[in-house]
This record gives C-alpha cells, sequence and structure tokens, in this order.
C-alpha cells in the first residue's frame, strides 16, 4: 500500500489556508455582503486568512480589457486561493449579474495557470422570499465548470431582511 508521502499527503500549507469571498449585490444594506462578512469570520475564527472582494467598479465583461484594475484585482485573488466562498443574492430566480460578472471575469485559463482549478468553493445565497436552491445550483455548475470542488452543503438564508440586525450581522437563531 502507498504511504501518504507517495500520495503527497504529508505535505502541509506554509500559511493559513486562504479564502476570498465574492458576494453579489452593490446596495449599501447589502444581504449578501453581510452573509459574506459572517462566513468571513468564521473562516478567520478556524484560522483561515480572507479577503472580501468589492464588486464596486467592476466593469462588464467584454465591455473593457482584462488589464482594467478591478479584473486584476479579482484575477490576483483567485489564483492566492486555496479555496473560494460565493454568496449571491436570488434575482428573478438566479444569481445576480453583479456575480455573474465576477464569474465570468476569471478566466478558464491563463497561460498555463488555471485561476480556479483544484479550489474547493462553498455557495451561498440570500433572499427576501421563500426557499429555493436556484442560485447556489447555479454557482455550482459555474464552478464546476471552472474545474472547483463544490462543497455538498450550502448556506441559505431565506427573507434575510428578518435575519440580519441594523449593524449587519447574523441574529442568533433560536431552535
Amino acid at each position: 500500500m502507498p504511504s501518504s508521502a507517495h500520495l503527497g499527503l504529508s505535505q502541509r500549507f506554509v500559511h493559513a489556508p486562504r479564502f476570498p469571498i465574492l458576494y453579489g449585490s452593490l446596495r449599501e444594506r447589502s444581504f449578501s455582503r453581510f452573509l459574506a462578512y459572517e462566513a468571513a469570520r468564521l473562516l478567520e475564527a478556524m484560522g483561515g486568512e480572507v479577503r472580501i472582494y468589492d464588486a464596486h467598479g467592476l466593469p462588464l465583461p467584454d465591455d473593457i480589457t482584462a488589464d482594467h484594475p478591478k479584473v486584476q484585482e479579482l484575477r490576483a485573488l483567485s489564483i492566492w486561493s486555496e479555496g473560494q466562498v460565493r454568496v449571491s443574492p436570488e434575482r428573478h430566480g438566479n444569481l445576480t449579474g453583479v456575480m455573474k460578472s465576477q464569474i465570468d471575469w476569471l478566466p478558464l485559463s491563463e497561460g498555463s495557470v488555471r485561476p480556479t482549478q483544484g479550489r474547493t468553493l462553498a455557495v451561498m445565497r440570500v433572499s427576501s422570499g421563500s426557499q429555493s436552491f436556484n442560485a447556489v445550483n447555479s454557482l455550482r455548475v459555474l464552478g464546476r465548470r471552472r474545474r472547483m470542488i463544490a462543497t455538498p452543503n450550502q448556506a441559505s438564508v431565506t427573507m434575510a431582511y428578518k435575519e440580519f440586525d441594523e449593524a449587519g450581522r447574523k441574529r442568533p437563531r433560536l431552535l
């Protein structure tokens, strides 16, 4: 039987696991941003290093060249990462254009580097209405297309306007 060293399992990170978090709303009171920050707090408490990407100023795909600073920032975060978290509001039964634009700016390949391949992907969604899994399902499909390993579970926050306080913190849930 091969040893763990032969399988490459003995290699350890020399840094904390790195996670960029993308969220899909530009609103001032954005529930997807609030959930992104909750995820960041949890990942940091578990020893991860987190950077939250702010999509303000990101141009639409194909509207400008990829040397735009916001595009370069997004692509650098993807290459920097070991795992990624994507949080989208559900709008019209699917993920938002803001989220899709961020994903579309991440190339399938860049030279010999695939900026998402092999990274773990966690997906989350918020909505003002009822339970649906369309946005998280779309995020998974887009992740698999980019050769990411999507987690089997997701966070789905319905009626998000009731779930976050005025400071943007998740309210405790009573069982």
